[in-house]
């Protein structure tokens, strides 16, 4: 049986004037239509193709090899495309918009609004749907992260302690805002680290990297850059912390404990305006 929102490796079992037909298991032949026909893969009977499945407007099982921004099972950030009495329908990359029903809502939303989303198979129509409603679909495992260990973030709720955020599609963690050292929003994806977890599972995250190895690793760094532009780089601990994020993806005060350590081992020179390698 295919998997309804997500890729599947299907073989091809016959050519049509309008398209290719894919063995679809107990669902029967999907088709891939003509303009989805990939030119650069092997296309005969018999060969396999990675397509996604969905349903079209008539809810008829079909193929495409484009990629939608999300699959089932995956939280994305999606456009308001279009409101009606039925619900919301996000542009999510396909030709058909998905259905965040007004039951999903979590608060009044706009044509051309965005929405973090999680996105399910309905039960009784087998449609592809949304749900602003994100608690019920994670923390569902124990987390099993490690202080320091690198993880991917979608910036999904703002709080008043910082920035709630997914971690690797599974778990909620929260970007406190003295961590913030850059500009975050709803939606945003971001590379993060573990700080903490504590005793009841709660997660503190952070957007540079942690523990006792990260000076370390700033530091070299930043003797590479200063190597790269022939010992001069044009920020220094006087620099606005935009430019710090910008160039090294670290807050100002990890900068000036790094740039600092580098000066009392003799290893640069701190101008106002620039650092220098001695």
């Amino acid at each position: 049986m295919a998997a309804i929102g997500r890729f599947n490796t299907l073989q091809i079992v016959k050519h049509t004037g309008f398209g290719l037909y894919l063995d679809g298991g107990p669902d029967g032949e999907i088709l891939l239509p003509n303009r989805y026909i990939p030119k650069d893969t092997p296309t005969e009977v018999e060969d396999w193709l990675n397509v996604f499945i969905y349903l079209d407007s008539e809810d008829k099982l079909i193929a495409t090899t484009e990629t939608p921004k999300a699959q089932v099972g995956e939280f994305a950030s999606l456009k308001v495309a279009e409101i009606n009495r039925v619900g919301l329908f996000l542009d999510w990359g396909l030709p058909k918009d998905v259905l965040l029903p007004h039951s999903e809502e979590k608060r009044p939303l706009e044509v051309g609004n965005y929405c973090v989303v999680y996105l399910y198979l309905d039960k009784h129509t087998r449609r592809i749907t949304a749900t602003a409603h994100l608690d019920r679909h994670l923390d569902k495992t124990p987390p099993r992260y490690k202080v320091g260990e690198q993880v991917n973030l979608l910036i999904a709720g703002v709080t008043d302690l910082g920035f709630k955020a997914i971690i690797n599609g599974q778990h909620w963690g929260l970007v406190h805002k003295n961590e913030a050292f850059k500009f975050l929003r709803n939606g945003m994806q971001e590379v993060g680290y573990i700080k903490e977890i504590r005793p009841d599972g709660k997660i503190s995250l952070s957007l540079q990297p942690v523990g006792s190895d990260a000076g370390d690793a700033l530091q070299q760094q930043i003797m590479q850059r200063l190597e790269e532009h022939d010992g001069v780089l044009m920020i220094s601990d006087k620099s606005p912390p935009e430019l710090i994020a910008k160039e090294f993806g670290v807050s100002k005060g990890n900068f000036k404990k790094a740039i600092g350590g580098l000066m009392k081992l003799g290893h640069i020179r701190i101008q106002p305006d620039r650092i220098e390698k001695v």
